[in-house]
């Protein structure tokens, strides 16, 4: 029964920790685009987006990945045997890339909350994309497990990625146009 409640946390939490995953990039974008427009404009969205990005950051996102991960270490101390299971392995692997991922926005992040920028605008609406192929991927091998048909899943990934920025470029042709 234990088992069963951890498991129901580690969703919980997971949901709100991508949440916040993609709202931050969204955010990201806003603070870009408001560092290119004209004082007091400026000045004032800056500001309120970034009192916007700090609380999302340090109050849902950071906690979400935290007790994600808790009571996910949690289900493996009660059922070790997962981690013979080779699509654990796989789910592991994607794990430490998300948290890659989520390291890289922590420095996106210090750096905005300073005012700076390394990136443009359309950089980070691809960028908040590496979370959505994450989360596909994460959640179909959570669920299919032993019967995941690798060469359809690589394939469905792929295909996802590139309607993905397919949708980026259509949505960037409509703003400007």
């Amino acid at each position: 029964m234990l088992y069963t409640y951890l498991k129901a946390l580690h969703i919980i939490f997971m949901v709100t920790w991508f949440a916040g995953l993609f709202y931050i990039v969204r955010l990201f974008i806003y603070q870009i685009e408001a560092l290119e427009k004209p004082e007091p404009e400026k000045s004032i969205l800056g500001n309120q987006l970034k009192l916007m990005a700090q609380r999302l950051w340090n109050i849902i996102t950071i906690p979400g990945a935290i007790l994600t991960v808790i009571f996910g270490v949690g289900m493996l101390w009660l059922n070790p045997s997962l981690l013979q299971s080779p699509w654990m392995h796989v789910k592991l692997t994607l794990i430490v890339l998300l948290l890659g991922y989520m390291v890289k926005c922590q420095q996106i992040y210090r750096q905005l909350q300073q005012g700076q920028t390394k990136h443009h605008s359309q950089y980070m609406r691809y960028f908040n994309e590496v979370a959505t192929l994450l989360l596909f991927a994460i959640v179909f091998l959570a669920v299919l497990k032993h019967s995941l048909n690798w060469m359809y899943g690589t394939f469905g990934l792929l295909a996802l990625a590139v309607l993905l920025m397919l949708g980026i470029r259509w949505y960037k042709k409509k703003r400007q146009s």
